[in-house]
């Protein structure tokens, strides 16, 4: 007889967990299904927390070598990479560990190895040394995340040829490491092992980095990673990575497909160019529960799959692949799930690029609303007009924020600075309650912070800033 819940998570990475303690807060009885053997999913594992750790990590090693100078200050840093990689997995099981004592705490059950959907109220789980179990539940939510998407011709054995996991578990500084994909997960791992000394050049299909964040912001950002050292090849793709002489020779070409390939050298190759949905082996074609073009499962309104009693959130669904959006649907559909009104606001979803300097976005990008026809008008201020950055040699980077041209009701608002993870959300607060630049612009911000800068970008773009 299989045990039976209110509600059955397959995977308990952010979207997941946060979905099974909201709802066992609500009063269900829920299990969870993980097939690694701690918790936490790619984020917590292998993903977010693991690579910031190593991104603070390489920056106090890189402003202690270069930076603590010019604040008067005399060291000679030297690397104990092993001791690095010792803090991030330290870091890694303290979010774990607490994944699982929060499961406890609420009375989530857990149950280790692979689930599959045998139909609908009926998980069937397999353990890694073959037992099977079934778990029978009214409703089942589906967050299995994502995984990298694999680049045709070139093998992955997570040593020379790597994912962002085995990225993070380098034993040596490669003398030149070759990123392909300029996105999220290759500019902030490539910014890590720069730091380190590698030497490293990222080579994207686009002619652009960050497609889908501000142009503007986007160019801006190149420019300083160039200026740290980072080299870019825009407009090309790796057609091959080949073993030779203890390194790896890698073949480019440009993207358009007219030119001549060209060879670089490597000691390690970074395949960053994505991540794919993972959805394979879940059952879910053979219970009925439809997929998309892209194998992401199809949902409503209301996280529901054309399955009933059958929900899915986070990376398997359309939308950013981002851990907080993941977070939002687990609240919300276990908020549904308990006759609640559980909601997200995509209009107001933030994302983060933790380089340094940091880029931080919400709402729509200048391009967006070109391209709309929506009349807006943009404010901007740059660190350089800072005190606080200016204090802290933190001078690079600007706001940017854009607003409604009738009504003045922020639309969106980027930022490229140190710290801008943490200063979007005050305009995130501002936008989730239709707050306009003229609202952020006479809201009193202390000062010397960094903030100001934001409120200076907020007064830009509704009257006049004071300090520019």
């Amino acid at each position: 007889m299989a045990d039976t819940y209110d509600l059955v998570v397959i995977g308990t990475g952010p979207g997941g967990y946060v979905c099974a303690i909201r709802a066992a807060q609500l009063g269900l009885s829920v299990a969870v299904v993980e097939k690694r053997e701690t918790h936490g999913g790619t984020c917590l594992n292998v993903g977010c927390i693991p690579s910031k750790a190593l991104l603070h990590a390489s920056e106090m090693f890189e402003e202690a070598g270069h930076g603590f100078d010019k604040l008067g200050i005399k060291v000679a840093p030297e690397l104990d990479l092993a001791a690095m990689l010792a803090h991030k997995d330290a870091t890694v099981k303290g979010n774990v560990d607490g994944v699982a004592f929060l499961f406890k705490k609420n009375k989530v059950t857990s149950v280790h190895g692979t689930g599959r959907i045998l139909a609908p109220g009926r998980v069937e789980v397999t353990a890694e040394d073959g037992g099977r179990q079934e778990i029978a539940a009214k409703a089942i939510v589906i967050a299995t995340g994502s995984d990298s998407t694999p680049l045709p011709g070139v093998e992955i054995d997570e040593k020379q040829v790597v994912t962002s996991t085995g990225a993070l578990e380098l034993k040596a500084v490669p003398k030149h490491l070759v990123v392909v994909g300029a996105g999220v997960i290759g500019l902030e791992i490539g910014s890590v092992w720069r730091r380190l000394g590698a030497e490293v050049t990222v080579v994207e299909f686009l002619d652009r980095i960050l497609p889908g964040m501000d142009s503007e912001i986007a160019k801006q950002a190149q420019r300083l990673f160039q200026k740290q050292g980072i080299a870019f090849r825009l407009g090309m793709k790796v057609t091959a990575a080949e073993p030779h002489k203890g390194h790896l020779d890698v073949t480019i070409a440009p993207a358009a497909g007219e030119g001549q390939p060209e060879k670089l050298h490597a000691d390690v190759v970074l395949v960053a160019i994505g991540r794919r949905p993972y959805t394979e082996g879940l059952g879910l074609e053979e219970v009925g529960v439809a997929l998309d073009e892209r194998r992401r499962v199809k949902v409503d309104g209301h996280f529901r799959t054309s399955v009933e009693g059958i929900y899915a959130i986070g990376d398997v669904i359309a939308g950013p692949m981002l851990a907080h959006k993941a977070e939002d649907e687990g609240v919300a559909v276990a908020e549904i799930l308990a006759g609640q009104a559980g909601h997200v606001n995509y209009e107001v979803i933030p994302a983060v690029v933790y380089t340094m300097p940091e880029i931080a976005s919400v709402g729509r990008t200048e391009d967006e609303l070109k391209e709309a026809g929506v009349q807006y008008r943009a404010g901007k201020f740059p660190f350089t007009a800072n005190g606080r950055a200016r204090a802290m040699n933190r001078t690079d980077g600007l706001v940017k924020i854009l607003a409604d041209a009738e009504t003045d009701r922020v639309l969106g608002v980027h930022i490229l600075a140190a710290g801008a993870g943490e200063m979007i959300h005050e305009a995130a607060v501002l936008m989730e309650f239709g707050g306009s630049s003229e609202d952020l612009g006479r809201t009193c911000h202390a000062h010397p912070t960094m903030s100001e800068a934001v409120r200076e970008a907020a007064m830009a773009a509704s009257f006049k800033p004071i300090h520019i």
